[in-house]
């Protein structure tokens, strides 16, 4: 476990030249020391009759999940990974249950674990054992002290220039990363405090119709309409939509990202909070308008939607839209019509608002989310082992997503013209970013400190009508001159509220990225 189990430690010490400096193999056998002694003593508090054998099995399983994962796709495991792994669905597992996957497993857990159960144990009478496993126990921790001591310069300084080693201990990093997601996160118990009961709508012409996408793994540079070069993103450009290309997500994952960005504290105030709170949806709610969550993802909503009207699309049985047990994102279209004439009359008179979660660009199968007439860019990759692909068959199976994506966007829009009762207006932002193999980094879910640009850097795309714009004052054309400017998810909150021209006091102008171009 301490050595093979570690491959990608090894490799990261490599890639950033402290195994090749002076003293760097010492250093490395000491890490080895460190891990294999803290394996031993954490064994030792195990060492009784029916659970030493288990709990060998277990870490010799989490030693080579963790391996695997790690060496392949470049992740790391910290409680965030950890959160995100324990709210995962069958889906997503299936795409990861990869040949080589089983290999390892078969080669890094099973067969050990054979050879473990075979072996006898004869275990002392009860209070010799545990004066063994004390022992055992208190041996462990004197050797990782003593290695810990005798390179401590080198130790130290590795560990504080490369923050991201420490994710890499492996299984201690799984460990250490379940047990913070269990019982070291803050858990925040009674009821969630109120916010925006104050909340007014101001008067309009038309009640108004907003449509807000959540789109999942997007990343900005690869949006047409944002320059990249390819067209990934037709029908938004033929929309005339106008794109904010400098914005940027508050984590690197759906479950860090979701709740912080319909939040009205912003990124570091949502990180600091110390009682849960209710969110944009609610105030929305809260002003008299009707309000819709409709999710593409098993996962769900990650706890935002828990007080409005929801539904979950991902597991209906649509012929064409739902193959493989899993919907693509057009069905969040499929009787929408029917969904609005459903919610309550007084409240939809007043305006509406739909949030629309995709299952988007989700990894690492990402050509299982588009269909065929939407694959434009050939060859692309269908493992689900993204090493096995070249550069140019993962950037195509990606881009292919981005313009599935763009045909839902695109369509999204052609209803919104059709609703002639309501002045419409389409909003999408993504949760986060992803790495396709820059720097050998694939998926997201990295650190926030430690993470790349691109598994952050998200786009955010806007679309007004006609009636929109002349009602509200706010216009596409000035929107488009502030397209550089710097945008975060810590706008979305009180944009939305300036959009749906929801007054109270949880508002603040500043952080309302339309407020530059809304009429006073």
């Amino acid at each position: 476990m301490a050595t093979a189990g570690n491959a990608a430690l090894w490799r990261e010490l490599q890639a950033v030249g402290v195994a090749q400096a002076q003293g760097g193999w010492l250093l490395t056998l000491t890490l080895a020391g460190m891990l294999a002694a803290a394996l031993y003593a954490l064994l030792s508090l195990f060492s009784w009759p029916r659970l030493l054998k288990p709990a060998i099995v277990l870490l010799l399983v989490a030693t080579a999940a963790g391996a695997h994962f790690m060496w392949t796709y470049r992740i790391v495991i910290d409680s965030a990974m950890a959160t995100n792994t324990l709210q995962t669905d069958w889906h997503e597992v299936r795409a990861l249950l990869t040949p080589r996957f089983a290999a390892v497993v078969l080669v890094g857990a099973v067969l050990p674990s054979w050879l473990v159960w075979r072996i006898r144990v004869d275990h002392r009478p009860w209070k010799q054992q545990a004066l063994r496993n004390v022992a055992g126990l208190l041996a462990g921790i004197a050797a990782v002290a003593a290695l810990i001591l005798l390179s401590f310069q080198p130790l130290a300084s590795t560990m504080r220039n490369h923050t991201q080693l420490r994710y890499l201990m492996n299984p201690l990093n799984q460990l250490w990363a379940v047990g913070q997601s269990a019982f070291g996160q803050r858990k925040f118990h009674g009821p969630v405090a109120p916010l925006g009961l104050d909340a007014r709508l101001g008067a309009a012409a038309k009640p108004r119709l907003l449509v807000l996408v959540l789109g999942e793994t997007g990343r900005s540079g690869n949006f047409g309409i944002n320059g990249y070069q390819r067209d990934t993103t037709p029908e938004l450009a033929k929309a005339r939509a106008v794109s904010f290309r400098n914005a940027w997500a508050c984590g690197t994952s759906t479950a860090a990202s979701v709740p912080c960005m319909f939040s009205h504290l912003g990124r570091d105030g949502f990180l600091a909070r110390k009682q849960d709170s209710e969110n944009l949806v609610d105030v929305l709610q809260h002003a008299g308008l009707a309000v819709l969550w409709i999710d593409n993802q098993p996962g769900g909503c990650k706890g935002v939607c828990d007080r409005i009207p929801s539904v979950n699309t991902s597991g209906l049985n649509d012929p064409q839209l739902c193959p493989n047990g899993e919907c693509r994102d057009e069905i969040l279209l499929r009787g929408l019509d029917e969904r609005l004439a459903a919610l309550p009359a007084v409240q939809r008179e007043k305006g509406v608002v739909l949030v629309m979660h995709q299952m988007g660009s989700h990894g690492p199968a990402y050509a299982q989310r588009t269909p065929p007439a939407f694959k434009k860019f050939l060859p692309e990759c269908t493992s689900s082992h993204l090493p096995d692909c070249s550069s140019e068959q993962l950037r195509n199976a990606y881009d292919n997503t981005i313009a599935y994506t763009d045909h839902v966007l695109g369509s999204t829009i052609a209803w919104l013209r059709q609703r002639s009762d309501f002045d419409g207006a389409l909003l999408y932002v993504a949760d986060h970013g992803e790495s396709l193999g820059e720097n050998n980094l694939y998926l997201h879910g990295l650190p926030y400190a430690i993470a790349p640009d691109v598994q952050k850097h998200v786009p955010w795309v806007t679309w007004l009508s006609g009636g929109f714009e002349q009602d509200s004052g706010l216009t596409m054309h000035c929107l488009r001159g502030q397209a550089d400017t710097r945008v975060s998810h810590d706008h979305l909150f009180h944009s939305v509220l300036g959009l749906m021209q929801v007054s109270t006091a949880a508002y603040r102008p500043d952080l309302d990225a339309y407020a530059a171009c809304a009429a006073p």
